[in-house]
């Protein structure tokens, strides 16, 4: 599961794909449609595209990166401590022992789990 989360910790946007998909190859779909001042990620999402996407839409880029990137970029590392905040809102999906399981045989029964437990974290 792909997961946008807003500055509380809200999920605002999820896509399931298949345990072996990338997470930067839904990056860009994933933040479709969203606006904010920055993009916070882990060094899964370092990759010139989205960098090049960001810039172009004037958001900051707060993602680490690679090691075995040649040309090393700054980042705001005190705004990156903040990126709690996401992994507490994978956690509290994995709160759901369907979920962090994943008991569901398809797909959409289980993006159907997740959007439920979205629902009750957004009711809280």
């Amino acid at each position: 599961m792909h997961l946008a989360v807003d500055a509380l910790g809200l999920p605002v946007k999820m896509i399931v794909t298949d345990g072996n998909a990338a997470d930067c190859s839904q990056a860009e779909a994933l933040i479709d449609g969203l606006h904010g001042d920055c993009l916070m990620a882990d060094k899964a999402y370092d990759t010139n595209a989205l960098l090049d996407l960001l810039e172009s839409r004037k958001t900051a880029a707060v993602i680490p990166p690679k090691r075995n990137r040649k040309d090393q970029r700054a980042y705001d590392k005190d705004l990156y401590k903040l990126r709690h905040i996401i992994e507490n809102a994978f956690l509290k999906f994995k709160a759901w022992r369907s979920i962090a399981t994943r008991y569901a045989k398809t797909t959409a029964s289980f993006l159907a789990e997740c959007q439920l437990a979205a629902i009750m974290l957004w009711l809280r």
